[in-house]
């Protein structure tokens, strides 16, 4: 077994050990399990990242075993390791070990420990797939286990049927993002005649694939990642999905799962390249979405559901540099939202955590100094992602912005404009968020604010370590890193001037939301108080997310369901299959009940009817003879 190999069965192995022995040998056994093997393939990850730079930072390939073959055709379990996986595969493993960690605290008390585990487990496995995987038919088994995996842990509580249905809801949208991904991968397969994706990306830059428009591939793949990256009009599965256990809605909903449309497009970075039109497309849902989360996250006073707007808006700034041919930039925002909102979630869980499971902001209040960790770590992570410099979100959205002005490949003022209102609200709405939780005077119910106390080394270490990378990971530059392999795109002519005018504009809009915030909502929040009331029928637009969910409900689910009911089950179902069943079942019944009356036990009728038969036969003999 190669190391690559190793790297992903490992999680796997996890999952083996702990599905089938976790309840009999305990959490101890599940801890070391479910938390060693990932830290395992951690440092599996930087070994060989250390031999890619060996090696000249040429690709490492490697084939595990054949899968099939059709025709001449062999598709391979193959893996893939260059510059680009090198980064999304730390990121895995390495804040994936570390929310495995915070989750021995956190779910401690829960019974199905050993479960959670299991399933969290196999999350890694299948994530890593994603990313190791050599051919879009690899990285598509990947992409469907995230989606089954995500599935079990948001619904990880499905005795409550909430929880259930939120689980569901994210496998069914992202279902119907894959049919278009699989429809991308049939068409790429036609054109080129493999899915391999080195010889894809090559075949696509060099003009090797003239029967089918880059462009068509490209919003086909494009459609799949606006399921899995939750983008207009997909994203309604991850607001919702926050039902899940909080550090589930770290790993998936923020480190990982989620950003997996984002690698995907640059990954295929080769299409889109050829495909000008599809990354117009891009940068404009990336605007829009990027946009209206931002609106929502506004109004929104549960802890988690803030942060899974927040999530949602993010991953609209990725793809708007990705839109622009800024590939490089859209994973080092990928990077650094990794650390920063890993924090957050993880901080929200710790805030949870301490108040007995409250998640309404506008009932906490004045837990800075009762969980002082936890504020800290929570506190730099809001400043990383409201752009403050020198915290790792300031470089990376400094960049998007940078290039939405400026890139030969669909920059512009208009979407300069959006996505700078954008972060203004990113910042606003963030330390909205800091301030109703930790400042002011406390909210919560006189029995609540008793048994506040801080969360375990477990938990407060994790978010020690996630504040410490929020702060100093954007040193590391991330789009030089991969340039390489994936280049970035060249500045319109006369616009270098402009440069330090986006820089110097992106700090003062992140510190004008901080000032906003502190204005609005310091002290007893009387100001906020009086624009909600002045601005009441906004506020509650905002606050029912613009009633998209209605919308879907009234539009889609409720004629479905009229369909499903009316034509398949009565008329399809049975009207014409029962109905013709039961019609030759009714009709065989009635043949045989009548010539059931020919069966009556009498001798005497019987030989009445033999006598009737022979007297018949003799008259017919006598006819035709």
């Amino acid at each position: 077994m190669g190391l690559l190999t190793l790297i992903v069965v490992l999680p796997l192995l996890g999952f083996v050990l702990n599905g089938l022995l976790g309840n009999r040998l305990g959490k101890g056994f599940v801890s070391a399990v479910g938390c060693g093997l990932p830290a395992i393939a951690f440092l599996v990850t930087v070994k060989v990242v250390l031999d890619l730079k060996g090696a000249g930072w040429a690709p490492i390939a490697e084939t595990a075993y054949v899968w099939t073959m059709v025709g001449q055709d062999s598709f391979e379990i193959a893996f893939w390791f260059d510059r680009l996986t090198a980064v999304m595969a730390l990121i895995v493993t390495g804040v994936g070990t570390l929310i495995h960690v915070y989750s021995t605290g956190y779910m401690h008390e829960d019974r199905s420990y050993a479960r959670y585990f299991a399933y969290l487990n196999l999350f890694l496995f299948f994530m890593l797939l994603l990313v190791l995987g050599k051919s879009l038919l690899v990285l598509f088994v990947g992409w469907e286990g995230v989606g089954l995996a995500s599935y079990l842990l948001i619904g990880f509580w499905f005795g409550d049927m909430e929880k259930a249905a939120a689980g569901k809801k994210a496998f069914i949208v992202n279902r119907i993002g894959d049919a278009g991904f699989l429809l991308g991968m049939f068409v790429i397969y036609s054109a080129v005649g493999t899915l391999d994706m080195p010889h894809v990306n090559q075949a696509f830059a060099g003009g090797a694939a003239p029967a089918v428009s880059a462009s068509l591939v490209g919003l086909l793949l494009f459609i799949g990642a606006t399921g899995k990256s939750a983008q207009i009009p997909l994203y309604v599965w991850l607001p919702d999905a926050m039902a899940g256990p909080t550090p589930v809605s770290a790993l998936i909903h923020a480190a990982t799962m989620v950003t997996a449309g984002v690698y995907l497009i640059a990954r295929m970075s080769g299409i889109y390249l050829g495909a000008p039109e599809a990354g117009t497309v891009i940068a404009a849902v990336g605007a829009l979405t990027a946009l209206m989360a931002a609106t929502i996250a506004l109004a929104q006073d549960d802890i988690k559901k803030v942060l899974a707007y927040s999530t949602v808006s993010q991953l609209g700034f990725m793809f708007v540099a990705a839109g622009v041919g800024a590939y490089g930039v859209a994973v080092f925002h990928v990077y650094t939202h990794a650390f920063f909102k890993a924090c957050l979630f993880l901080g929200a869980g710790s805030v949870i955590h301490a108040m007995s499971g409250e998640q309404d902001i506008q009932k906490m209040g004045g837990l800075a100094r009762k969980i002082p960790i936890t504020f800290a770590t929570f506190a730099i992570a809001t400043a990383a992602i409201a752009g403050i410099p020198p915290l790792a979100g300031f470089f990376s959205k400094d960049e998007i912005l940078w290039y939405a002005l400026a890139s030969e490949r669909g920059g512009s003022g208009w979407l300069l404009a959006v996505m700078a209102f954008t972060a203004l609200l990113t910042a606003f709405y963030m330390f909205r968020l800091l301030w109703l939780t930790f400042f002011g005077k406390p909210r919560m119910m006189k029995e609540v604010e008793h048994h506040i106390h801080e969360s375990p080394l477990s938990m407060t270490g994790v978010l020690m370590v996630l504040a410490l990378l929020s702060a100093a990971g954007g040193f590391l530059s991330i789009p030089h890193f991969l340039e390489p392999m994936v280049p970035l795109p060249g500045i319109k002519p006369g616009m270098d001037a402009f440069h330090y005018f986006v820089v110097g504009g992106s700090i003062a809009i992140a510190l004008a939301g901080l000032a906003g915030a502190a204005f609005f909502f310091g002290g007893d929040a009387s100001r906020a108080a009086r624009v909600k009331a002045g601005f009441a029928g906004a506020y509650r637009v905002l606050s029912h997310k613009y009633y998209v969910d209605e919308l879907y409900d009234l539009a889609i689910h409720r004629p479905l369901l009229w369909i499903s009911d009316k034509v398949f089950l009565r008329v399809g179902d049975r009207f014409l299959i029962d109905g013709t069943l039961d019609g030759l079942a009714g009709a065989a019944q009635r043949v045989a009940g009548r010539l059931s009356r020919v069966q009556t036990g009498s001798l005497h009728k019987y030989a009445l009817l033999v006598l009737a038969g022979m007297v018949a036969s003799l008259v017919w003999m006598w006819r035709n003879g």
